[in-house]
């Protein structure tokens, strides 16, 4: 992989206090910046990938869905209530 020059402005302070930031954790500014460089790129492709992910679940559901695949609502009211119960057994079984 070759090298490239990115140049960029900044201010001469913020650009002095970054410096003696990275020199007090024994690196270059260079280095820092080439870290968070890849980590930014790195969370921008997590955020497409996971985004890609969610909406190949929201169309696998839609498709489900439209496909007649659904659950009855009585059977969902059942199946809470259950939970509920059995939330309140086990709260109600601790001692205070």
């Amino acid at each position: 992989m070759t090298d490239a020059t990115f140049t960029f402005r900044v201010e001469e302070e913020l650009k002095a206090a970054f410096s003696e930031a990275a020199k007090a954790h024994d690196q270059t500014g260079a280095q820092l910046l080439r870290a968070f460089m890849r980590d930014y790129v790195r969370r921008q492709q997590d955020a497409a990938d996971y985004d890609m992910w969610f909406r190949q679940q929201v169309q696998a559901g839609l498709a489900s869905a439209n496909a007649g695949d659904l659950i009855p609502d009585d059977n969902i009211d059942a199946e809470f209530a259950a939970l509920r119960e059995e939330t309140r057994r086990k709260l109600s079984g601790r001692s205070s």
